[in-house]
């Protein structure tokens, strides 16, 4: 089965070249249904508003964070199910750890190309890889 590319994706970073650079690898692979917030609580507004398959999240964001978010999302009974990417520059073993703990379907440290992005999302959508 492959992924189901209308699936809506929601980008959250704070820098917006870089959520450029996302918007592109996910068009290259076939992803036309982005939306993008610029800070944790932008993106949780508009998870208010729209059911996302998919959310990827920078973790470094001011001033709520990709990590303050992905808590806010797995406490939610609402989005608690919603998979999630965390993204960062740093590789920290603390910082996966912590982000694992709180319930981040995966990660994946910058940078990255389509196909780094791809595999973690075959990871994050098992069904999906094939």
């Amino acid at each position: 089965m492959a992924f189901d590319l209308s699936m809506p994706i929601l980008v959250v970073d704070d820098y917006s070249t870089m959520i450029r650079i996302i918007r592109n690898l996910l068009k290259q692979l076939g992803f036309e249904n982005v939306d993008e917030a610029s800070d944790g609580s932008a993106a949780l507004a508009k998870m208010q508003t729209k059911r996302y398959g998919l959310v990827i999240s920078d973790w470094n964001m001011e001033p709520m964070t990709g990590y303050d978010l992905l808590k806010e999302v797995r406490a939610s009974p609402e989005f608690s199910k919603t998979p999630f990417i965390m993204i960062t520059a740093e590789s920290k073993t603390e910082n996966v750890i912590a982000a694992k703990k709180a319930g981040v379907n995966n990660y994946i440290v910058k940078p990255f190309n389509a196909a780094t992005l791809r595999t973690k999302m075959e990871a994050v959508f098992p069904d999906a890889a094939g």
